[in-house]
């Protein structure tokens, strides 16, 4: 009788098996498939969506998103972003050594050399209408040539790094004609040249200031 159930149990395994094989994928249950079972669905988060100049988060409705990168050595030049608006940054000389210069809602930028221009950049900022806004950055070296009254004109739009500001200092500055910028954001950074810190040779680490400005200001 045992013998009897063995051989029965032994057909009924043959004949599983033939119906698997017919039946069901090859692939089905290769050995990749087999880990798989059991194993909790991988929930993947969407790739986040690029903010307004580069932002982590965006900015509130009704405000307006900046950004500026001081230059870093010769190599990587200055950034100025207002609402995705990039300054434009080509080889004309001008506005002195405060390397890059760009008034809202007339956006103006440039790229200098060693050359003494300090009373074009304060023509141009006592030129820039009220009501707008100046975001500055330097690049390479923003101090050697640059003239004691326009270090007091910057000082005087509320500056308070812009008296010491040293050869090669990487310095970033957003400031407002006609108004008050909000207290709560982040309007001015130096970082000092440091041949014991510096990330370049001769050159300090780039810098950054960011955020978000009501539009009703403006």
């Amino acid at each position: 009788l045992r013998l009897f159930g063995f051989l029965l149990m032994s057909l009924a395994a043959w004949h599983l098996g033939s119906f698997a094989a017919e039946h069901v994928p090859q692939n089905a249950l290769s050995t990749a498939a087999l880990q798989e079972i059991g194993k909790k669905p991988v929930l993947r988060a969407p790739a986040p969506k690029r903010q307004k100049c580069d932002h982590w988060s965006p900015c509130p409705p009704g405000n307006f998103a900046y950004r500026i990168l001081s230059g870093g050595g010769k190599q990587r030049k200055a950034k100025i972003c207002f609402e995705d608006e990039h300054a434009l940054y080509s080889e004309q000389r001008c506005l002195g050594l405060l390397q890059n210069l760009m008034c809202v809602p007339w956006i103006t930028s440039c790229a200098i050399d060693s050359t003494d221009h300090s009373r074009e950049m304060m023509d141009f900022i006592r030129k820039a209408p009220e009501g707008s806004l100046l975001l500055m950055a330097t690049y390479d070296d923003g101090s050697t040539r640059l003239k004691n009254d326009a270090r007091k004109l910057v000082e005087e739009l509320g500056s308070k790094e812009i008296k010491n500001i040293r050869f090669r200092s990487s310095w970033v500055f957003i400031t407002a004609k006609g108004f008050s910028l909000p207290d709560n954001i982040q309007k001015e950074k130096i970082n000092h040249s440091d041949q014991t810190k510096n990330r370049y040779r001769g050159w300090p680490a780039e810098i950054q200031i960011e955020g978000c400005i009501p539009r009703n200001l403006i």
